[in-house]
């Protein structure tokens, strides 16, 4: 299998870079561009342009680079549903090129969990890590010592001309309904929020990103 893409997929990309370039603010020396995306089950890939009917998984060489357009207008990008799996992963730091890098965090165990890791992707030459990097694990509480997110959440510090910011990054669980999320959510929240305000501690320009798996109308309703 080439790696030259053929020739449509070569004029869908140009399509694409434009309808990019139209919605999605330049980098530029005064400004950082960072986003957050869960990219469902980034995990296995066929390594081909374009994926057959027969294929499995459907992801291929065609939409990874679909996907490197995308992240290549940030600065530094929170990933959710990087699976356990990191071939397409590899595959789309190899595609945006050698300045970028990546911190993931370790696949999550357990049902719930889904074999998911968090993942920073950042470019190097715009952002550089600044020391912190771990997983939010939750105290004992009363009856419940193992209690923790189904779905750990990824931290780690960055900076950017002398800026120093830390990202948090979560998946919430999904659960049977919006209301079965309000549990992950509020402990979450109140976790930052402590984190925010404690005294000392390496918290500088904290911000909250991920996957809630709440619409907006429903955040409205949490946080009235």
């Amino acid at each position: 299998m080439t790696e030259q893409p053929p020739a449509a997929v070569t004029e869908e990309l140009g399509r694409f870079r434009s309808a990019l370039a139209a919605v999605i603010p330049g980098r530029t020396a005064s400004n950082l561009l960072a986003g957050t995306w869960n990219i469902r089950a980034l995990g296995d890939l066929t390594a081909k342009w374009l994926a057959g009917p027969e294929d499995s998984p459907k992801r291929d060489w065609h939409a990874v680079a679909c996907l490197a357009e995308v992240i290549s207008r940030f600065d530094v990008l929170a990933v959710q549903e990087s699976r356990r799996n990191p071939v397409a992963l590899k595959r789309l730091l190899a595609v945006l090129g050698p300045s970028w890098k990546v911190m993931v965090s370790d696949a999550v165990e357990g049902a719930a969990g889904n074999g998911d890791r968090l993942a920073f992707l950042y470019d190097s030459t715009r952002v550089q890590p600044s020391g912190l990097v771990g997983e939010i694990v939750l105290p004992p509480m009363g009856d419940d010592p193992q209690r923790q997110f189904a779905r750990t959440p990824y931290t780690a510090s960055f900076a950017s001309a002398g800026v120093e910011f830390t990202l948090a990054s979560v998946h919430i669980l999904w659960g049977k309904n919006p209301a079965g999320r309000l549990p992950e959510i509020t402990a979450f929240a109140q976790w930052m929020h402590d984190w925010a305000v404690r005294p000392n501690d390496w918290n500088t320009n904290l911000i909250v990103l991920g996957d809630f798996n709440a619409h907006v109308k429903f955040l409205r309703q949490f946080r009235s």
